[in-house]
């Protein structure tokens, strides 16, 4: 059998694909630095603010595995364009909103539109790029999405200062533009083969997951023994073993659950999940951390995280290499261990570390994701047949989110009770809480006592945190496959 010619346009679709993904990644983080002035603007209170952030999230998540295998059915560069213009209108809306309300809304609009785009960019990915290239094409992928995440802050704390909160949602609208004209002009369109559509199971899990991620993100509010609580991940629990259900006993499952019998795909996914569960509590412990405990300004604080994004792209460069040789099991392990000593160093850091103490601890950290991250997606998505590959790439991007939103309520949880643990029990039950409370009551002793305590609350938080990599590294090494001899993909493509 003759060996298929690879798109000769693969390198500039690739670039379409980072520009998706770059606009939908730097969107999700510059919005943390313009909270203090839209609750100035807006009049938004605490509650305002987490929807602002929930809404998104939960329409995302709940949508993502419909949307991969809508792309997959009607054509992946068509739903991803789709994506792109509807969240390019809602980011234009929601530059304009008069009130918490509408921004709320605008945002699950926008929720929506990352929903269309997220699978089709990686299942894209997977169906121009053959797999002797296709592990490069991941890792300046997987760079652009840390660049994105990195630099977020930094550049919301430049618009937000000098044009306003406004700003970090218009400044999507050229991106989105841009991205879509380059698609049309550059990026073939592939789907799989037809096959009958499953109303039922697209229900079943945009109901199940979007309950599922909405008691995962109440959780650190109304705990785990709360009946608003129980009774969420109750009913998440039942509709989601119903969906299984009804997706093994169908004759056309939306999501092929028979992927998770490939050790690749699973051993992969889950490493993944269980790294965002890490770096979800790494993003909401260090922040805190960098502005409460060392007094960064939040500019100061986004430019300190650049160590990760540099070194991270630096490795993925070199994973691309090294994952040909040594296999992606081992790579993921490997990249996996050295994350886990990352946290290991961010938790032994105090109220005294210096920059050097900081940014080498987050060095290490970029230089494990970059070598496990890629190697991960690669083999995950290798054992992800192309006529799924929409679907596939969007069961993955489903429980990295659900596994980010459980970073941070469970890790964010493990701080806080370990932070209120630890302050005097004379101190002000707003500041035995709240770091934040505690340094704006402007007593020097409390304040040195509540960087004490968070800085201790943080060392437990990132030990645990540490644990938890290294079992994800254990589980990549056991239940991934070595090194196996790739076998050639057809995809069904329209140029």
């Amino acid at each position: 059998m003759s060996k298929t010619q690879p798109n000769p346009r693969r390198w500039l679709v690739l670039v379409v694909l980072c520009l998706s993904t770059l606009v939908l990644t730097i969107d999700n983080q510059v919005l943390t630095v313009a909270i203090p002035v839209l609750v100035q603007d807006l009049g938004a209170d605490s509650q305002d603010i987490q929807w602002i952030g929930d809404a998104y999230i939960l329409t995302t998540a709940g949508l993502l595995l419909t949307a991969g295998s809508l792309s997959d059915r009607y054509g992946r560069r068509r739903v991803m364009i789709i994506g792109l213009a509807l969240f390019g209108l809602a980011s234009l809306l929601a530059a304009g909103a008069a009130s918490s309300g509408e921004l709320i809304a605008y945002r699950a609009l926008m929720g929506v539109g990352c929903a269309l785009v997220l699978p089709s960019t990686l299942s894209i990915l997977i169906t121009v790029f053959d797999d002797e290239e296709r592990r490069k094409a991941t890792s300046v992928w997987s760079s652009v999405l840390m660049v994105g995440m990195i630099g977020g802050p930094i550049l919301g704390g430049v618009l937000v200062t000098g044009f306003g909160w406004g700003s970090v949602f218009l400044i999507n609208v050229p991106i989105a533009v841009l991205a879509i004209i380059a698609a049309l002009a550059l990026m073939p369109e592939s789907r799989a083969p037809a096959r009958r559509a499953d109303p039922l199971g697209a229900v079943l899990s945009m109901v199940g997951l979007t309950v599922l991620v909405w008691a995962i993100i109440e959780l650190p509010v109304t705990g785990l023994t709360h009946p608003a609580t129980l009774t969420r991940l109750a009913v998440a629990v039942v509709v989601l073993i119903a969906f299984a259900v009804w997706e093994t006993r169908t004759a056309s499952p939306m999501v092929p659950l028979a992927l998770y019998r490939d050790r690749d795909f699973s051993g992969g996914s889950f490493a993944l999940v269980l790294t965002q569960v890490g770096f979800g509590g790494l993003v909401l412990v260090f922040t805190q951390y960098l502005q409460f405990v060392l007094g960064y300004t939040p500019t100061q604080a986004g430019a300190m995280m650049v160590p990760i994004a540099l070194a991270t792209i630096l490795t993925n460069a070199l994973g691309a290499t090294l994952g040909d040789k040594i296999g992606n099991r081992t790579m993921t392990a490997v990249g996996l261990t050295v994350v886990a000593v990352g946290f290991a160093l961010l938790g032994s850091l105090s109220p005294d570390s210096g920059v050097v103490a900081v940014a080498s601890a987050l060095t290490v950290f970029g230089v494990g994701a970059g070598l496990a991250q890629p190697a991960a997606v690669a083999a995950l998505m290798n054992a992800v047949p192309p006529e799924h590959a929409g679907v596939g790439s969007a069961v993955n991007d489903t429980m990295q989110q659900a596994g980010g939103a459980l970073g941070i309520a469970i890790l964010g949880s493990v701080l806080a009770a370990n932070y209120t643990s630890a302050m005097p029990a004379t101190a002000p039950e707003p500041a035995r809480t709240s770091i934040g409370d505690a340094l704006a009551l402007g007593d020097a002793g409390l304040a040195h006592a509540a960087r004490e305590a968070f800085s201790s609350g943080m060392a437990i938080t990132c030990w645990a945190t540490a644990a938890l990599v290294l079992a994800a590294a254990v589980l990549a090494r056991l239940v991934m496959k070595g090194r196996t001899t790739p076998t050639p993909q057809r995809v069904t493509a329209e140029v």
